[in-house]
């Protein structure tokens, strides 16, 4: 009876009698076979598709455990193996190019990596069919990380499926984020066990507005260290510019006779205060853009003497900025 061939592995099988003088040079080739099936490894280049290999009695590319796809492909393309074979593969799709990797058989159907999807996959063949055991796409899948779904560790990112939150070890939701259609509106960290009321809620999507601190219900907001705006230096000039967004505490000193610009990028209720510094020379006036309102809708006298300060505190209605208080002939140090 002549050798025959393993239907999988492709080992040669010796007949009883077969081989005289070459049975271990045939037993070696085997188990080395198996060895590569076990735990082989290979880079394979599929720039445009590759059929891996299969040769009886041999060591074969496609004998292998894991194998690593390499290459820029510029279309989809397809790795297939032998119809019959029956094997599992670690398949790592490691190339360039945003096309999509089908690994199957010949006849058959085959898993398929997305055009951005570089990751590795344990699948098997049955014969027919590649199938994938999803024991690693639950975990790592896609470029997109999430908890549950994907974990891309070079990003740090987190994405939650349902923008519901975080649960502690009761199942309590401690920390909740919440979202529109497009997307997230705000979240927030609780205070109770029920979850129900909130100890913050931080905002967004105002055109206004960049951050919204809020509590729910009737709660106050306590800070335990101070709360304050840095008071920020304006320019001096011919006009003085003034951006309460960035600045809402501003103080100038004058350097000539002054127009104080319209302030911009003011909210509605918001309040800043300026104050207005004569320079060593002193006696400086002041013109005050229309938007400003005064007590008796007159402007105000600076203080004349130098070094000396007059500090105005508005507050906006959304077209006026509202003098609130003043206090005048300030001495500053």
């Amino acid at each position: 009876m002549a050798n025959s061939t393993s239907a999988n592995l492709k080992l040669t099988v010796q007949a009883t009698g077969e081989n005289s003088g070459t049975w271990g040079q045939i037993t070696n080739t085997n188990l080395l076979i198996l060895e590569q099936a076990i735990g082989g490894y290979d880079a394979v280049g599929i720039t445009s598709g590759a059929t891996l290999v299969f040769s009886n009695g041999v060591l074969s590319n496609g004998k292998n455990q894991v194998l690593k796809l390499t290459g820029t492909i510029a279309g989809n393309v397809n790795v297939t193996i032998p119809d019959s074979i029956e094997k599992t593969y670690v398949v790592e799709n490691a190339t360039s190019g945003a096309f999509t990797v089908t690994f199957k058989t010949s006849s058959g159907t085959g898993v398929t990596w997305g055009t951005t999807e570089k990751t590795t996959k344990i699948v098997y063949s049955d014969g027919t069919n590649v199938v994938d055991t999803g024991l690693i796409s639950n975990i790592v899948e896609d470029t997109s990380p999430q908890l549950g779904g994907d974990l891309d560790t070079n990003s740090f990112n987190i994405k939650f499926d349902d923008a519901t939150g975080i649960e502690d070890d009761s199942g309590n939701e401690q920390l909740l984020f919440q979202k529109t259609a497009t997307a997230v509106n705000y979240f927030e960290m609780t205070n109770s066990a029920t979850g129900n009321n909130p100890a913050l809620s931080v905002e967004g999507g105002d055109a206004d507005v960049g951050l919204n601190i809020a509590t729910k219900g009737t709660g106050l907001i306590k800070f335990d260290n101070a709360a304050y705006n840095n008071e920020v230096a304006l320019t001096d000039g011919a006009t003085v510019n003034w951006a309460v967004n960035t600045s809402p505490v501003a103080k100038v000193t004058l350097g000539g006779n002054r127009t104080i610009a319209a302030p911009t990028g003011g909210a509605t209720g918001q309040f800043v205060s300026l104050l207005v510094i004569q320079d060593g020379t002193g006696s400086r006036t002041v013109t005050w853009n229309a938007v400003y309102e005064f007590a008796s809708n007159t402007a105000p006298t600076l203080t004349t003497t130098a070094n000396k300060g007059d500090l105005f505190v508005f507050r906006y209605n959304g077209t006026k900025w509202l003098e609130v208080g003043r206090n005048l002939n300030l001495t500053l140090s």
